[in-house]
């Protein structure tokens, strides 16, 4: 595969430069704790909340960077700030314990909620963000959501995670790639391979952005080197997100 361009730098208002992940970085995804931080690679993405600044320290000791996962689309009523949330801007559950979408129109509401979380991670010395549930539109969410809808509340948590020197991926939200490649820093893609849509990340990939793929049912042996040969990071997890881990062997690339 050719060399990928270098990656349009992201606008940078809080001074510290801005990480630029490139295409092939091996990574780990775990959101139980306690953290694994034995797991031999490049990136990590961990919970923003239950994880505290040690745990950053002593993976980048380690040489690894870090991402912060963070639910921006969906109340939680488990986190310490769920009482910062309106009722009326909590919709309808979205299958996981706890949870349930937010509308996302109301940016004036959601934007310093989203803000503080991004300055709590940035604080802890995490390099990016994951932010969840940003595709709230494809969804019943109990609200009349639209695709410009969506495009203004996940460029605005992009420009958050910007102006505190932050990273920040685009997770799944496939439709809307063309238009929020530019704005984002890399992609997080769950199942790509078993719903054929992997090809749908390539401008992530074209601008020397790197994709975090993961898939959940089908063997290496189904996706690998198709993945690969894209530039994807791709490797197999079990939905629970715990620390074991099956990589894309580097010599499927």
């Amino acid at each position: 595969m050719p060399l990928s361009p270098a990656p349009t730098p992201a606008p940078q208002t809080s001074g510290r430069p801005i990480w630029q992940p490139r295409p092939g970085l091996t990574w780990q995804w775990q959101l139980t704790e306690p953290v694994d931080t034995s797991v031999d690679a490049q990136v990590y993405d961990i919970d923003g909340t239950e994880n505290d600044a040690a745990v950053v320290a002593a993976l980048h000791a380690a040489g690894r960077k870090v991402i912060c996962y963070v639910n921006v689309g969906a109340f939680e009523s488990f986190r310490p700030d769920a009482r910062l949330f309106p009722p009326a801007v909590v919709g309808a559950p979205n299958g996981w314990p706890g949870e349930r979408w937010l509308d996302v129109r109301q940016l004036t509401v959601l934007r310093p909620i989203i803000a503080a979380r991004f300055k709590t991670c940035a604080a802890k010395g995490f390099d990016g963000i994951e932010a969840d549930n940003v595709d709230g539109y494809e969804n019943d969410t109990g609200f009349p959501l639209t695709n410009d809808d969506q495009l203004a509340f996940n460029r605005m948590v992009a420009g958050l995670a910007h102006a505190d020197g932050l990273a920040i991926g685009l997770k799944n939200d496939l439709d809307q790639v063309p238009q929020l490649v530019s704005s984002f820093d890399f992609a997080v893609n769950e199942q790509c391979a078993e719903y054929t849509e992997c090809d749908e990340l390539e401008p992530f990939i074209a601008e020397g952005k790197a994709v975090f793929h993961v898939e959940y049912t089908l063997p290496l042996s189904d996706f690998c080197a198709q993945t690969t040969a894209l530039g994807l990071s791709s490797m197999r997890k079990d939905m629970t997100l715990d620390a074991t881990r099956w990589p894309c062997p580097a010599h499927s690339a």
